[in-house]
This record gives C-alpha cells, structure tokens and sequence, in this order.
C-alpha cells in the first residue's frame, strides 16, 4: 500500500465520517465493509436484503454496521415524500418517488442529503450513470460549482516528476468531450481536490499537442481558451496552458517548449481535452510505469459520493471509503468557514 493512501486512512480515522455503502448484496462490498470497520476508518450503513447480506457476511464481523433495506425501511415513506417534492417540477409522482426510494442507490443518497450518512460509495455492481443520477437529483453540484468531474489520484513509483511521484489526472472518467468552459471548471476542481488529498499545492497543467502556439488547430485553441477561463476566474491558482505532456513535467523539457512559464516543468495536476486522451493517459502510465491510480473519484458534488469500476477489488472500496472520509472532512471545514 502506498504512502498516498497510508496517510488518507490515518486522516480518516482522526474524525470518522458515516458512509453508505449501497452494494450491500456484493460480497466485495460486505468484505470491504469488514475491512472499514476493523480498520476504524468509517462507520458503514449497508444496504440490501438483510438475509442476503448476512449469508454472505459468514466469517466476518458486521456486528458494528448498520444493515438496512429500503424495501421495508420505516423511513422509505419520508424519504420518497421528500425526493417527490424535489422533482414533482420534472413529472415525479408520489407513486414513482416511493417506487425509486426502494432502490439502495436513492436511498442512500437521500440519507446523505438529510444527513444521516456523510457519503455514498457505489459502482461495484452499477453503471456509472446508475451510481451518479440520484447523486445529480437528489444532491446537486457543490456550491460555486457549474460542473461534476471525474479525476484519479496516480501513484507513481520512483518518479521525480510531479509531488513526488503523485498527479492528479483529469477529466478521466466522466466527460466525454468538455468545452473549454467546462475544462476551466475541470482545472479548478482539481485544484481543489489536490489540495484536500495530497495536501500540497496544486501546480496545474491544461494538456495539448501544442505549448504556448507551436501548433494551430480547433484543439489547440480550446485549451488554450480553457487555459485563459480558468486564469480569469481563479489568478491565485498556478496554471498555465496549453502545455504538451513532457513540457508540462519534465524541466529542461518546460524550460526550452514554454520559457517563463510558471507551471512547465513541475507540474502535478495534469487536465486533459477529453476522455479519450485522460482515460487512456491513466492506463498507460498504471500499466506501463506500475502506477497505483485511485478512482475515479468525482468532484463537484454537494457532498462525496464515489463511484467504483465494477472490476474493483474489496481492498480497492476500502481505499475510496478513506477517499469520501477526508473529501467529507473538508466539505465540513468549508461548511465551518
């Protein structure tokens, strides 16, 4: 395990946040929720069929989670009284809304928006789209925030590019083809979320075929916009643009492609076009440099809710639990301030 999600346990276990655990049939799931609790990471709410979960929690230590079925919760009622108010605008009925409350993913959602729990993880058995809607419905985007993005945390061993060895990597798992608005938006969440998880200062890199003009196209011109958007909306980030990889990273490199900029050479939030090129940077450097790559982790919500790859492992939920804690954590702070 690396030092990065070392310390995102030890911060999560200094003020131990409720998550939703919404998979609760899966037995990567009720592993991973055996694993939490040991560790005292987080308190975990489990949700499903009580007499399934138990079957498959045989061996292991549940003693000390909540277990839940929203088919026969008491609270189904009051929660899908308040999804209908919400969405009665957009054609919901009071049949539909009880009828939705039934499924663990709205119903762990709504118990993070009244509070009951402080984040939601899902995605081991779901899509995506299934894990993120009722994130979308019920919580909506964080104050200040247009857009809800995707990035992963990437591990890199023996690396003396970024902080030390450690990037944030983005959009790579939600936005297929960003404008260059949305990509600004892209940039200065993760900004953000660098700071909350790697707890240094972000040094931010808006990603192309070109640095600083030296070619002209469509694609050059919107991150070379982007690049301009984000400046405008938040000057004390270090952000510079358009920047090619190794301009962005590697020094003699940034300092012959992009001299005076402030950002080539050392960056470690790298922000991509488009999907296409953040989904495939990732695999490529896990597979090729044996990086460790955390995600995706979403940013841009309310308040935290994950979602995992359906190939993931328990000991990979395990470490996106820690992840919502210490995203949960500064969303308290901010709240504070």
């Amino acid at each position: 395990m690396s030092k990065f999600l070392d310390r995102i346990k030890e911060r999560a276990k200094q003020d131990k946040k409720t998550i939703v655990l919404a998979e609760g049939e899966d037995i990567r799931t009720v592993k991973a929720a055996d694993m939490i609790l040991k560790e005292g990471i987080a308190d975990i709410i489990l949700l499903g069929d009580k007499k399934k979960i138990a079957e498959l929690a045989t061996g292991l230590d549940l003693s000390k989670a909540q277990i839940l079925d929203p088919a026969t919760d008491e609270r189904r009622q009051e929660f899908a009284d308040k999804f209908y108010e919400m969405r009665k605008a957009k054609g919901m009925t009071p049949e539909k809304a009880f009828e939705t409350m039934a499924n663990p993913l709205y119903f762990g959602v709504m118990m993070v928006k009244l509070g009951l729990a402080d984040g939601q993880v899902a995605g081991a058995v779901n899509s995506t789209s299934n894990v993120l809607r009722p994130c979308l419905q019920i919580l909506k985007t964080a104050p200040g925030t247009k857009l809800v993005s995707a990035f992963f945390v990437m591990v890199v061993p023996d690396c003396e590019y970024g902080h030390h060895g450690t990037f944030i990597y983005a959009d790579s798992g939600l936005n297929e083809n960003p404008d260059a608005e949305a990509v600004s938006e892209i940039a200065i969440s993760s900004a953000e979320s660098f700071q909350t998880l790697i707890e240094a200062d972000p040094c931010i890199a808006m990603l192309s075929y070109s640095s600083y003009g030296s070619a002209k196209s469509e694609l050059v011109d919107k991150m070379q916009l982007a690049t301009k958007l984000a400046k405008e909306k938040r000057p004390d980030l270090v952000l510079d643009g358009e920047l090619q990889a190794d301009a962005a990273i590697v020094p003699s490199v940034g300092a012959s492609k992009a001299p005076g900029s402030p950002v080539a050479g050392k960056a470690n939030v790298l922000v991509f076009p488009d999907l296409n090129v953040g989904n495939i940077a990732y695999k490529l450097t896990q597979r090729l440099a044996k990086a460790e790559a955390y995600g995706p982790i979403t940013q841009g919500i309310a308040k935290p809710c994950n979602d995992l790859s359906r190939g993931c492992s328990a000991e990979d939920i395990v470490g996106v639990c820690a992840i919502t804690c210490v995203q949960a954590q500064e969303q308290d702070k901010k709240q504070q301030k």
